[in-house]
């Protein structure tokens, strides 16, 4: 077989999100858009900001010589500068611009992280249930993901689990906070009981364990809820971050990496980062999106949105009968499947054309993830095809 024999394998476990979002798009062939209720794939329907939109237009519109150049491998300064700025503003703690990565996307930034941490055979904790492409990505850089169970009604991290699971081996934990795929957002308590094993190990084992906090949703927060600065708990810190969901462009793959100047070998870290950028193939996050981002950095979607539509997706998930916490961030529900079979649930909610993604996906089984950041019409009309789903379950 021409293609490595390890991918023929990954070829076969790839993310159940990109299997269902591809289901979908057959289905909608076949039978409409209108007639099919895809809640599988995390891809904003919502339109950027009127500052975005006219950020587009004024750095298209800009003839100075040189703006489609190659830049420094860590992006331009100008931005950098400003999100290190606001970095500082918001954590308490004097990060530079020289800590700042400006990358293609969050994953992108986890990627360079991952790269610039790991030895072979070095693990890394994510807190299940989780996003399954960590897997890939720690891999792609000769490590291996640690899943971590987390409380099954809040699903915050449970302190001991953590401790047990942690190794001399342990180079990294991944935050995802607001959380893909349950919404949960993990409070100042939880974050301190966090800080306090990852201390207590790095003592025992006579190493540093770093914490690469995945925030893409970390503005998509609900009923007054915040979202802790993860510099103000974490020494050994690298924040990575996306406008994919803030501002609503996923499609343009531009975010950034933030290295806590208080951590150790932070200078070193740092350097990697941007070494890693390159030698992965990035090479720079694209030049002019960059310069639309520059002046929108604390923009955001209008969140009111999005809670409009968590509560339409709740209240029909509530009178079909399911059971689910009502997420605090993000824009997934995580409910338990009806039945004790998850594909035959899956099967059975397509025939109702209805796409989601099994909890097997996020090594979490007998849930599923339902992302409801379609549009409110399509969550509406989706009632019918949940209450007759949920009949078949209804004895």
């Amino acid at each position: 077989m021409a293609i490595a024999n390890y991918l023929v394998t990954d070829l076969e476990n790839a993310s159940y999100v990109r299997k269902m979002f591809e289901q979908g798009e057959e289905l909608k062939k076949l039978y409409g858009a209108d007639k099919v209720y895809d809640f599988s794939l995390g891809n904003p329907e919502v339109e950027p900001p009127d500052g975005v939109t006219e950020a587009f237009v004024r750095c298209a519109a800009d003839r100075a010589p040189g703006n489609h150049r190659y830049m420094n491998n860590a992006g331009y300064m100008g931005v950098r500068e400003k999100i290190a700025d606001m970095l500082k503003r918001r954590s308490g703690i004097p990060v530079k611009p020289g800590n700042v990565v400006m990358t293609v996307g969050a994953a992108g930034g986890v990627n360079i992280a991952l790269k610039t941490l790991l030895n072979p055979g070095d693990e890394v904790i994510a807190f299940a249930p989780y996003f399954k492409e960590y897997d890939f990505y720690a891999k792609n850089h000769n490590g291996r993901v640690i899943p971590v169970l987390t409380d099954e009604r809040t699903f915050r991290p449970v302190p001991e689990a953590l401790e047990r699971a942690i190794t001399n081996r342990t180079k990294a934990v991944i935050i995802n906070s607001p959380n893909n795929p349950t919404g949960a957002v993990y409070d100042a308590d939880c974050l301190k009981s966090i800080a306090g094993v990852l201390c207590a190990c790095e003592k025992k084992f006579g190493t540093d364990i770093y914490v690469i906090s995945d925030e893409p949703y970390a503005s998509i927060l609900y009923d007054g809820i915040e979202a802790p600065h993860m510099f103000r708990f974490f020494r050994n810190a690298i924040i990575v971050n996306s406008y994919s969901k803030s501002l609503a462009l996923a499609g343009e793959r531009i975010g950034y990496a933030a290295v806590s100047p208080e951590a150790a070998d932070a200078g070193a870290i740092s350097a990697g980062l941007v070494f890693c950028n390159r030698v992965l193939g990035f090479v720079n996050a694209p030049a002019f999106i960059q310069r639309v981002v520059s002046d929108n950095l604390e923009s955001y979607v209008d969140i009111s949105v999005y809670a409009e539509k968590r509560d339409a997706v709740c209240a029909i998930m509530r009178d079909a009968g399911f059971d689910f916490m009502t997420p605090q961030g993000a824009f997934y529900l995580f409910p338990k499947i009806l039945g004790d079979d998850e594909d035959k649930f899956k099967n059975n909610a397509v025939e109702h054309s209805i796409l989601i993604v099994p909890g097997t996906g996020f090594g979490w089984p007998g849930r599923f993830r339902l992302a409801f950041c379609v549009s409110t019409d399509t969550i509406l009309r989706s009632r019918d095809a949940f209450m007759a789903l949920a009949g078949r379950y209804k004895k």
